[in-house]
């Protein structure tokens, strides 16, 4: 007759167990989301009995009172959620029941991460606020301030890094995003000051990279090494600085040079080359912003340093149809260059005195390339160059003012035109 399997025939009862599982779940994630956002800790405690703490949650938006989520579902792990919308209470009380800080979402986050990337900004000039979106957002930054501390007292990893492409430490997240009160509590947990990223940055490189005053003096205040090089290119936070500054669009804006200033004064060495054998000063010529070519000078930069390839200052400055046309500062830089080295190594001029409309600037330039330097041009050109922009005031008290005058003049274009 041969064998006869035996079916196994499921009762209504299996069924509607089976089927009732998914919606208890459901139920029972949407009470704890509830609860977190509500900082219902009595109702939390109760609920993670039937729910692992670093288990996650997954929400319709339909289902909860915190329409948060657009009619869609989210999966999330509870303690991600109390850190995203900084429930102190909440996040304090799934702590103290084994939920795991260092728990990573799927891109890589740990809950100090994802307090950080959500972090509520504030201008750092603020003071009192003064009116009702001004107080919110003071609350949510307080908030926000609670749950860091609640997250290092419990051992949260401030120098755990984003586990994608660019390897951020929470200090290279607190900048890139802007959340400037985080630095010193992070520093004050020991926080790296001057750890690097993917792209061998460290936080006051990004900071002087955006011209963060503010950052950036914290970052010095709590230890950061102000001439410390990014290895890949060998610049500076005060060169990235100086680059943000004199870029198109630190020119057109006027963009604040104060950050610099605050760079020089704290020990930045102001001839430190590059890989390419670039300084500060040639991308400050380069730009074409007098201010900050006259702070560079003031703080003793040396106009007459060579690049790798040969290239003064000078050279940089002539790169530029818009530096040209700016006589005042092309006449200063020009009494300041000695010896006046218009080429680089391959013998090339720069590509903005090439154009016709310089011609015969260009001609002039380079006759006065080629001509010895008289022995008083020479014993000015060294007085400037031991007392500087910084001192020349001082010079002043202790010589003749006619004598001081003479040191100080700068050649004039129109005459050496003629």
């Amino acid at each position: 007759m041969g064998n006869i399997t035996k079916r196994v025939t499921r009762g209504p009862g299996n069924d509607r167990a089976s089927s009732t599982e998914p919606v208890r779940l459901k139920a029972l994630h949407t009470k704890l989301y509830e609860a977190i956002m509500r900082e219902d800790c009595t109702t939390i405690e109760t609920l993670l009995r039937n729910h692992p703490v670093n288990k996650p949650i997954t929400v319709l938006a339909n289902s909860t009172c915190y329409r948060l989520l657009l009619n869609q579902t989210q999966s999330i792990i509870p303690i991600h959620l109390a850190a995203k919308y900084r429930k102190a209470q909440s996040l304090l009380c799934l702590l103290e029941h084994g939920a795991d800080p260092e728990k990573r979402d799927t891109r890589g986050h740990t809950t100090l991460h994802l307090m950080l990337l959500h972090w509520p900004v504030t201008p750092a000039t603020w003071t009192e606020p003064v009116n009702r979106i001004q107080r919110i957002l003071a609350d949510l930054q307080n908030h926000a301030i609670m749950c860091l501390h609640i997250l290092c007292e419990h051992g949260a990893l401030v120098n755990a890094r984003v586990d994608n492409d660019y390897k951020y430490s929470p200090l290279h997240l607190a900048i890139r995003y802007g959340t400037y009160p985080v630095l010193s509590i992070l520093a004050q947990n020991g926080a790296h000051m001057n750890a690097t990223d993917e792209s061998c940055m460290t936080p006051l490189h990004m900071a002087a990279g955006i011209l963060n005053k503010e950052m950036t003096k914290t970052l010095i205040a709590c230890g950061a090494n102000v001439n410390r090089t990014v290895s890949a290119t060998g610049n500076t936070a005060l060169k990235l600085a100086v680059c943000a500054a004199s870029a198109k669009a630190g020119r057109l804006l006027a963009a604040d040079i104060s950050c610099i200033h605050l760079l020089l004064t704290n020990g930045a060495k102001v001839n430190a080359q590059d890989h390419e054998g670039q300084t500060a000063i040639h991308e400050a010529c380069f730009g074409g912003r007098e201010a900050i070519i006259n702070l560079l000078l003031e703080f003793e930069a040396d106009i007459n340093i060579l690049t790798r390839n040969g290239e003064a200052p000078i050279f940089m400055f002539l790169q530029r149809r818009s530096n040209i046309r700016d006589t005042t500062l092309l006449d200063k830089l020009l009494s300041l260059s000695y010896p006046l080295k218009l080429t680089n190594n391959q013998g090339i001029l720069p590509t903005g005195l090439l154009l016709p409309e310089f011609h015969l600037l260009k001609e002039t330039l380079i006759r006065l390339s080629k001509k010895p330097l008289s022995l008083q041009v020479i014993c000015k050109n060294n007085i400037r160059k031991f007392y500087g922009e910084k001192y020349k005031q001082h010079l002043k008290q202790l010589l003749p003012l006619k004598i001081w005058d003479s040191i100080y003049s700068y050649c004039d274009l129109s005459q050496l035109l003629k």
